[in-house]
Parts: structure tokens; sequence; C-alpha cells
């Protein structure tokens, strides 16, 4: 007999508070969601679960569904790659350790590129300091932000498409786990992990087949495909992919608030894909409004 579903539609699997790079508190993020006329939103924000408590709360209290998560850094060589974690348990030794670890990483990153940064326009580490709030996971968007508010930017995108960018000469890499060992660590912890946004790059960048066939092997459950900075090519290419893994897919804006263009629920997940989550996920439940 079928279990009836405690979550509402539409459903938006990826969006970010001020504990990372958000512009809104937890609460300000799920009472933005539930205006949006969302019925279940993800809390997702950069290697960290600090805003869990009082998305929760306030998901009670606007009567719409919540899914903790986490969006985890991970890299293959040069290259970023960022995995959604759902329903995983918070306290897991292993998996708090590597998120620890690279929030130490981001944080000595952030530093060393306002240092060189600051050579050639006047920014400083105060100036960063002053985006954030307490215990965020800083990183590049608020430099960005300081940049935007010292007059160097016009706004965050700008920024990352300037002085931000990789060929500017400021960029500087910080450590993060491969992909393969963060699926390993998150499934561990009851979670069930999501590739973010694979199709960002050319078709040539797409996750190699024998890749990702590894990943699945790992746990991976599936890929976000729904997503506005997805590139068609190498999307329909990843769409082949899951198919023949038998990975799911799911939607999200990525919202972050007024920090990013990406509105909520600009695009979604199906429900049967969210019931397929939250049977495996069991290190955490999700909070029902």
């Amino acid at each position: 007999m079928a279990v009836a579903r405690q979550f509402q539609g539409p459903i938006d699997l990826h969006a970010h508070s001020s504990v990372s790079d958000g512009t809104e508190t937890p609460a300000e993020l799920v009472r933005a969601a539930s205006a949006a006329g969302l019925g279940t939103i993800a809390l997702t924000d950069h290697d960290s679960t600090a805003g869990w408590a009082e998305a929760s709360a306030a998901a009670r209290t606007d009567r719409i569904t919540l899914i903790p998560g986490m969006e985890f850094s991970t890299r293959v060589q040069y290259a970023s790659v960022h995995l959604l974690a759902y329903l995983f348990d918070p306290t897991d030794p292993a998996l708090l350790a590597e998120m620890t670890r690279v929030r130490a990483a981001r944080l000595s990153r952030a530093e060393q590129m306002v240092a060189r940064i600051g050579v050639d326009y006047d920014l400083s580490w105060d100036d960063v300091l002053a985006q954030t709030t307490p215990d965020a996971t800083v990183g590049r968007p608020h430099i960005a932000d300081a940049l935007v508010a010292r007059g160097h930017a016009r706004n965050r995108s700008a920024a990352f498409a300037d002085i931000l960018h990789w060929k500017a000469g400021y960029f500087q890499p910080h450590y993060a786990p491969d992909p393969l060992r963060a699926i390993e660590l998150v499934r561990a912890a009851g979670g069930v992990p999501v590739i973010a946004h694979p199709a960002t790059r050319g078709i040539n960048e797409v996750v190699e087949e024998s890749r990702l066939k590894t990943m699945v092997g790992a746990g991976l459950f599936g890929l976000e495909l729904g997503h506005r900075e997805n590139n068609p090519e190498p999307t329909a290419r990843l769409y082949e992919l899951a198919a023949k893994f038998g990975l799911l897919v799911t939607g999200s804006s990525d919202y972050h608030g007024t920090g990013k263009p990406n509105r909520l629920g600009e695009n979604t997940t199906a429900p049967e894909v969210l019931d397929r989550i939250i049977a495996q996920g069991r290190g955490s439940a999700p909070v029902y409004g």
C-alpha cells in the first residue's frame, strides 16, 4: 500500500542562506519560498548545516516542508564539482571532519585572494568580513560583495566575470575531496547525493562515463539537470547517461537571494523523485510544516 505524501509541491531542492553565500537568513529564505508558492524547499548551504535549526523552526511556522541539505565542495584536479547532499546525519564524525577541513580551506583561500586583490584595488579583509554573518562559510561571493561595496564592481555577477575570474590572476584554489570520496561520506552518513549543475561547461567537459559509473557504484543518486546554468548539449548527453545508469534527475533554482538572478521555483523536482530521496535518506528527516 502506497504511503501518502506529507510534502507538497512545487519542490525546489537547491537554495542558499546567509550561512553560506545567500543574502537571506535561513528563516527569511523559508518565508521567501512560501511566498513564492513553493510547497517544499531544501536548504543547501555550502559545506555547512548551521542554518538547519533556524530553517526548521520557520518551516513549521510557515507550513512548508524543509529538506535539510548541503552543497558539498569537491574537486577533480582543478575543476570544481559541487555535490548536493540531502537528509544526512550532520553529526557523522567522518563527514563533519571533512566539512570542517573544507571550510577552513575556503577561509584560507579567501584571505589569500583578498591579499592579492588588495595589491591592485582598495580592498581589505575587514571589507570582506563586513559582508558576512557570524559563523558564515566565507568564500568568493563575500569577496564579490566587498568589491561591490567598494565600487570596484557593479554587482556580484560582474565581480565574478571580471576581478574574480580565474583569468584575472587573483584566483586561488582550495582543498576539496574527490567527488567519489564525498559520495561515500554522504552515503555513510545516511544521506542522498546528487551532482549539482553538472552541465555548466561544454560537451567535452561532461563527466566521463567511466567516472560516472564509478560514482553510481559508490551511491550517487542523481543529477541536477534542471538548472539555469546547464548548457543544452551537455545536458542532453547527461540525460542519456542518467537513463543508462538509472540516475534520477532533479531541478532546482540555486537561489541566493539578491546574490544571483536565480529565482525560487524557476526549476523544480518531480514529487516521485523526492519520494525516492526521502525513502533513501536515513541520517535526518524532512521537516513538515
